[in-house]
């Protein structure tokens, strides 16, 4: 279980880190607006992989509900050290959580561009903090699965 849940985490990994090359164009601007190009940048990005991407966006959530149940796994089966699967267990839910409901509805939103420019490029900031969030949790998560392996 510990090789799954480490795949999964190393999947999410590499998922976190396409957005984030796309979320970084945020950084440094500090208007209320991001600048039309880096707003187009980013809104783009969000739109092709959240809703031009059907059904490939389903792949994400199934690797999300793949290694939760690898961890509860652990859990259950007493593999591994007990606090490295309730400590991993909180580093997958916790991103998991925020992208189920908050990240990804307003990464849709912002890739819709039905918002004036200054919602827009609040939900391009949030979206890059929170995925700063989900990417220290699910390091954090491989970082413990790969301790137990």
């Amino acid at each position: 279980m510990v090789a799954l849940a480490s795949a999964g985490a190393g999947f999410l990994l590499a998922v976190l880190w396409f957005d984030l090359m796309f979320d970084v164009q945020v950084r440094g601007h500090r208007g209320p607006e991001l600048p039309p190009e880096v707003l187009a940048s980013v809104a783009a990005y969000y739109r092709r992989v959240t809703t031009a991407a059907q059904p490939m966006t389903k792949l994400i959530a199934v690797v999300m509900l793949v290694t939760v149940a690898a961890i509860i796994k652990q859990i259950v089966d007493g593999g591994g050290a007990a606090w490295a699967g309730w400590a991993s267990l909180g580093f997958a839910a916790v991103p998991i959580l925020l992208a189920g409901t908050h990240t990804v509805p307003n990464a849709v939103r912002l890739g819709s561009r039905l918002d004036i420019a200054e919602r827009q490029s609040e939900l391009a900031r949030s979206t890059f903090r929170e995925h700063v969030v989900c990417l220290v949790s699910i390091s954090a998560l491989l970082a413990v699965q790969l301790s137990q392996a």
